[in-house]
């Protein structure tokens, strides 16, 4: 479930807390994960697994409290992901 798609190439998949978590449109040849973003930063994070890949410009904290959101939502975004890589 697409909450809104920019490009297609950057599917929006939840706006929540003043994140935006998105897709590349190339990601597919990876496991399943999500970008976030804000104005502070950007992450990626497995989905599986939901631990962070990377991150950039956030603290440690904030990082935790995008794992809390990414957790708490993981059954849709995994849901998403798949419905977007393989359609």
């Amino acid at each position: 479930m697409l909450v809104s798609s920019q490009p297609t190439e950057m599917p929006t998949v939840l706006r929540v807390q003043g994140y935006r978590l998105f897709f590349y449109a190339g990601d597919g040849i990876e496991p399943p994960h999500v970008h976030v973003e804000s104005g502070d930063g950007e992450a990626k994070v497995w989905l599986q697994s939901v631990s962070v890949a990377n991150t950039v410009g956030y603290s440690q904290r904030e990082a935790q409290r995008i794992l809390r959101l990414v957790e708490e939502h993981q059954t849709e975004l995994l849901k998403a992901w798949y419905d977007f890589f393989t359609s």
